[in-house]
């Protein structure tokens, strides 16, 4: 073989070589440099601002927490989560432990049970109504009124009312506690005695009770219905109805507020 022969030969050999490691480089360079950039789209990007955070409200009381009363059966616990969820576009968690016809005394066993200590422990609110049932009777205390049987009803359910507040801040120090005073369905009645001065002692007992325990808020609900009663009353004449139930929770929903950093 000539020696131009053997020189054309080398010379293609190099371009060869040198177009295979140009491949080569530039495979490895776009292999390793796509897992780096999709490793870097992992790690920048941020958390979407409308995933919800955890914020768990907790609700313990009566029927009215259940919402009796309320034909879509929202009640107001339902109406306050939605209007949560429209403020901060975020779903909160919720926990109904209503029990209908419960009494204080009830409530004041149910917040020792393990089960519920441990979802009052991860409340961030907790919404309770009590006292409409130790009051009220179903209207008999107010039919058959007795000044000493309603002393007495009424020392009963404040001591409870301690009892309840005592443990629930012994298990969680941090929620803030929405405790709604009571309206009077019974304002009819007025025309043999004061209903009206009955529920309000009861109230500024109740609100003297809650006064004392921090991150605790009484939320009157008396005065939204005291003028049109009967207008926000379901057809027993003693639960809202689903516009009272709306009433109460337009006054409850603005006082929770949801701690997010990001707002």
């Amino acid at each position: 073989m000539s020696k131009s022969k053997v020189l054309a030969a080398t010379i293609v050999s190099a371009l060869i070589g040198l177009f295979f490691l140009f491949c080569l480089g530039w495979a490895i360079i776009d292999h390793y440099g796509k897992r780096t950039s999709d490793m870097e789209t992992i790690e920048e990007s941020p958390i979407k601002n409308d995933l919800p955070d955890d914020f768990t409200v907790v609700a313990l009381g009566d029927s009215l927490t259940r919402g009796t009363g309320d034909e879509t059966g929202k009640g107001y616990v339902g109406l306050v989560v939605e209007e949560l969820e429209s403020e901060y576009n975020k779903k909160p968690l919720i926990h109904n432990l209503g029990i209908n016809g419960q009494v204080s005394k009830e409530l004041a066993q149910q917040v020792k049970q393990p089960e519920v200590k441990r979802q009052i422990q991860a409340a961030d609110v907790i919404l309770v109504t009590i006292g409409g049932n130790d009051l009220f009777q179903k209207g008999q205390t107010l039919l058959d009124y007795d000044s000493e049987a309603t002393s007495d009803l009424r020392r009963n359910y404040l001591e409870n009312l301690h009892g309840i507040f005592k443990d629930i801040n012994n298990v969680n120090g941090t929620a803030t506690i929405l405790l709604l005073g009571l309206y009077n369905p019974f304002i009819e009645l007025d025309e043999d005695f004061d209903t009206n001065r009955i529920v309000r002692d009861w109230n500024n007992e109740t609100a003297e009770v809650v006064a004392l325990y921090k991150n605790a808020i009484f939320v009157p609900t008396f005065d939204i219905f005291q003028l049109s009663v009967n207008e926000y009353l379901y057809s027993d004449k003693f639960h809202p109805n689903q516009k009272g139930y709306r009433l109460i929770a337009d006054r409850v929903a603005p006082l929770i507020k949801w701690e997010d950093e990001d707002r």
